[in-house]
């Protein structure tokens, strides 16, 4: 037989068998425990794989928002990246603070208008001095959201009371 390298150890040997894939008993051994190391890590991500699906599948509609939410403000953030503040107008300086430096601050908020969560006119970027601490400034945020968006697409927003329910699928998307 055709000499082989040996898996473990890497030493040149002439097989005994034809399958042989190393050279003795102690690079069997070690081997064996590799290939089923190997298997388990396969079975255990496969068993994760199908605990994420299950979890998936049994989702409320209010985690399914949660998640649509999360993603919605981080991409506000990204798009005004830049931007001043919607109310104070001040330069949103770039840091590492703890959730960023702002908000994805919403005019007509959650609360009062959940229809409008998800409406890209209805979310800026703002300073989290002024989303959180003061309250929206809403009289300011309307200033700011006028010169950014225009006074027509103010006033739809703020009469803008039709009811939408996200399906699932809408909020997976």
């Amino acid at each position: 037989m055709k000499e082989r390298t040996c898996k473990v150890c890497r030493v040149k040997f002439i097989p005994l068998k034809p399958l042989q894939a190393v050279c003795g008993l102690r690079c069997a051994q070690s081997y064996a425990w590799r290939v089923k190391t190997k298997t388990e890590v396969a079975q255990a991500k496969a068993e994760r794989k199908e605990i994420r699906a299950k979890r998936e599948s049994i989702k409320t509609r209010s985690q399914w928002i949660k998640e649509a939410q999360i993603a919605f403000n981080a991409y506000i953030r990204e798009r005004d990246r830049g931007l001043p503040c919607i109310c104070c107008q001040k330069a949103i300086e770039k840091g590492s603070g703890v959730g960023g430096t702002f908000d994805a601050g919403h005019y007509r908020s959650v609360g009062s208008a959940p229809h409008l969560r998800f409406d890209e006119d209805n979310c800026h970027g703002q300073k989290k001095q002024c989303n959180r601490y003061g309250s929206g400034r809403a009289v300011d945020y309307r200033i700011g959201l006028i010169k950014r968006i225009g006074l027509e697409k103010v006033e739809k927003l703020e009469s803008d009371n039709e009811p939408r329910k996200y399906s699932i699928d809408e909020l997976k998307e």
